[in-house]
């Protein structure tokens, strides 16, 4: 490996693709577990076209299904300049206390340090809820200090809506995204973004996955503006990913390292369970520690995998984070193979007029 320092950088716009915008999931399927599953053996390269129910086929008595239960905030607020009386999206990212949040706003560029913002209830009337701008960070996000209320957070359910992402083309939630925008196992709150690969599964699923000896466990990862923001640097080692809080229980913690220690398999749900095991990994030599914390763990080819074994995921937007972690993941260790396997088996997912993104289909990495 002396010579590895030779090897051109991975680049960004080697993940790119094209998608036709239709093939971009508007809306939920018509019911959770209706979506589609391509199977993909990454070892062979084979590919299987299934549907979501099928994925109880490929799990084995003993295997662990890790899924983050973390549940979506309705972040979207909106407001108006308390002198000019101008409009505002407030789009909530982290609580850094009590009524002290980064947020991302529209139009940014008028909110100015010291700006008050009077809030609006979802239907529009006025509250005594204020936000004032008190700084700003380098990627434009605000920090705002709220007022008028104990804790902005017990409010946000008469204010907010869910922050659907910006491709899903239509103008606000509908009552139909209140449920399906969440996991049916979402506990916690904290995300500003659902953690998409949980949104297929069903109670009965889930059952049925206990029935055949698989254990399911949970991690909480709350997502946060990473999910939303691009790759702008050419060289993605550049990258940097914005840390997010992860946290890691006794009971999670003990039915995977008894899985890693026993030959049984640990299948992660989404990118962000992958991101919180792989974190322990590292930090802990390979196993799981109960653990609370951040994580800015940035998974791209040729990154290794210490803890999973499966992933199922979604489909992910062209140069996302996403895809790189997928990539990696088809061919660990490996610069341009997994990438190469991924964009292949992406081009036939778009032939097969698979449904992309948070609303669309499943993708099970073997």
């Amino acid at each position: 490996m002396a010579h590895s320092a030779t090897l051109p950088p991975v680049r960004t716009t080697d993940f790119n693709f094209d998608l036709p915008p239709e093939l971009i999931a508007q809306q939920p399927a018509a019911r959770r577990d209706d979506s589609r599953l391509l199977v993909l053996h990454r070892k062979s390269g084979k590919i299987e076209h299934r549907q979501f129910p099928d994925l109880l086929e490929f799990l084995n008595p003993g295997d662990v299904l890790v899924l983050n239960n973390s549940r979506v905030i309705p972040a979207r607020i909106h407001g108006a300049n308390e002198k000019t009386g101008g409009k505002f999206e407030i789009l909530l990212l982290e609580e850094c206390a009590t009524n002290d949040w980064w947020a991302m706003m529209r139009p940014g560029k008028r909110a100015k340090i010291g700006t008050q913002i009077r809030l609006q209830e979802k239907n529009g009337s006025t509250t005594n809820i204020f936000a004032t701008v008190t700084g700003v960070n380098s990627d434009g996000h605000r920090r705002l200090q709220f007022s008028g209320t104990n804790n902005l957070f017990h409010e946000l359910d008469a204010l907010g809506e869910l922050p659907l992402p910006p491709y899903i083309e239509r103008h606000g939630e509908n009552a139909e995204d209140k449920d399906r925008y969440q996991t049916v196992f979402a506990q916690p709150a904290g995300s500003v973004a659902a953690p998409t690969a949980g949104l297929h599964f069903t109670t009965e699923i889930l059952e049925k996955i206990r029935a055949r000896n698989v254990k399911i466990c949970f991690v909480t990862l709350h997502v946060g503006a990473g999910t939303f923001l691009p790759v702008k640097v050419e060289n993605v080692a550049q990258h940097k990913m914005h840390a997010e809080y992860f946290e890691v229980g006794a009971e999670t913690v003990s039915a995977v390292n008894t899985a890693k220690e026993s030959g049984y398999r640990v299948i992660a749900v989404g990118t962000t369970a992958t991101r919180s095991l792989e974190t322990m990994a590292r930090l802990n030599a390979g196993f799981l520690n109960v653990y609370k914390g951040k994580t800015d763990i940035f998974l791209f080819p040729p990154a290794e995998f210490q803890i999973v074994d499966a992933l199922l995921t979604n489909f992910h937007l062209s140069e996302s984070t996403l895809l790189m972690l997928a990539s990696a993941f088809a061919a660990p260790g490996e610069k341009s193979a997994g990438r190469d396997l991924i964009l292949r088996t992406y081009a036939e997912a778009i032939r097969e007029r698979y449904r992309f993104f948070s609303y669309g289909d499943a993708m099970l990495i073997l």
